[in-house]
This record gives structure tokens, C-alpha cells and sequence, in this order.
């Protein structure tokens, strides 16, 4: 899946959110790097999946 013109910027802002906000989760080294990762391989799903069952903050 290609993002291009605004919708890039979009996904760029909500991909850089979900990274920060999974590092500073207190889940396991192990898990944050999962979560970034799918994140990243899976643009769309990886960061609905992540808004749904991700780590959420202490």
C-alpha cells in the first residue's frame, strides 16, 4: 500500500505517534519491538490493530 501527498503526512504522524507511544509503554522489550514492527510491515492494519489492543500507558 503505497500513501502519497497528504495522506503520506498522515500516516507518517501516526506512525511516529505509535512508535513513541509503545516505547514509553511499559510493556516487555520483547513486545514493544513486535508492536513496532507490525506497525511497520502492516501499514493500515498494523496501526488499527495497534489503536485497539496495543500496550496502553501506565
Amino acid at each position: 500500500m503505497e500513501f502519497t501527498g497528504i495522506l503520506g503526512l498522515i500516516h507518517l504522524a501516526l506512525v511516529i505517534y505509535a512508535a513513541v507511544s509503545i516505547l514509553g509503554s511499559p510493556a516487555s522489550s520483547g513486545q514493544k519491538v513486535l508492536w513496532i514492527l507490525l506497525v511497520l510491515i502492516f501499514p493500515l492494519v498494523g496501526l488499527i490493530i495497534w489503536f485497539i489492543a496495543g500496550p496502553k500507558k501506565a
